[in-house]
């Protein structure tokens, strides 16, 4: 039975932007409900809340209207893919095609740093994209994933150190 191709969502950003968040490909969640991290098990949206300072279960556009207020952009390493599942450690590496960063750093220039949300969107972007926009000055920065399948960390550990990284800039944004 072939796997059907996954496709991610739009980039959530302003042209204000100065931070990006990328995962590597939703999951089987995100996707049915059409919404960054909809896995209610996820911790991204309770992570965020609590950096940001808003309500981990107000409707997703009031959640979205939060990160492009504190100039954080959102998106996925991944344009598409096929995976089995939700895992990032299920997605066929041979079937890989990654998002248009090039473009997306072209109109979004005020970006200065970018966090991973886990292990495999570093690796993913080192390798599908980072030969791409190697004249890109930003830094990069893996965050512990805020997947229920990441368990090595406790809630509390990933809190703090999402917090660590990102309380500095997003002070500095604005």
């Amino acid at each position: 039975m072939t796997k059907p191709l996954l496709f991610c969502f739009d980039p959530i950003a302003d042209f204000n932007a100065e931070l990006l968040i990328l995962g590597s490909m939703p999951g089987q969640e995100s996707l049915t409900a059409s919404q960054y991290y909809a896995n209610r098990r996820n911790a991204f949206w309770k992570i965020m809340a609590e950096i940001l300072g808003f309500d981990p279960d107000s409707c997703y556009d009031t959640r979205l209207h939060a990160l492009k207020t504190a100039r954080i952009a959102l998106w996925d390493v991944l344009q598409s893919c096929t995976r089995t599942g939700s895992l990032d450690a299920r997605i066929d590496a041979n079937s890989i095609t990654a998002n248009d960063f090039r473009n997306f750093f072209d109109t979004h220039q005020n970006i200065r740093a970018v966090f991973f949300n886990g292990a495999k969107a570093e690796s993913a972007y080192r390798q599908h994209v980072l030969p791409t926009v190697s004249s890109v000055a930003v830094s990069y920065r893996r965050l512990p994933s805020t997947s229920p399948a990441h368990a090595s960390l406790s809630y509390e550990q990933k809190l703090q150190r999402w917090q660590a990284a990102l309380r500095p800039e997003c002070s500095a944004a604005h």
